[in-house]
């Protein structure tokens, strides 16, 4: 089974995005949303993993972040999207290119 380990980008009373970690190496990301009884989870993954992958990762999430936390939950939800990252933007990266008169899109 592969070593996942969650670096935690955010959290709100009622949600929490973590970076995904494999063998040193970001994998994806993983955003939570807790409800009243209902754990939703929205899961992005590379091209690269099987879906055998896919569901050892999200048993690996159920056990140490859903089951974890002090919501008791009916269901977990996860939608799982698999392709690339394209990029990640900010406005306070967008204000640096703008200020350098190199706006990237």
């Amino acid at each position: 089974m592969a070593d996942y380990r969650f670096e935690r980008e955010c959290r709100t009373p009622y949600s929490e995005v973590y970076t995904i970690i494999e063998d040193g190496e970001r994998i994806g990301r993983l955003d939570l949303h807790f409800t009243i009884s209902v754990v939703y989870a929205t899961l992005c993954v590379p091209e690269r993993l099987t879906t055998d992958a896919i569901q050892s990762l999200i048993e690996v999430i159920d056990d140490e972040l859903v089951m974890s936390s002090d919501v008791a939950r009916d269901d977990f939800v996860v939608t799982v999207f698999q392709g690339r990252e394209a990029g990640v933007y900010s406005d306070e990266e967008m204000e640096e290119d703008e200020d350098m008169g190199d706006i990237r899109l």
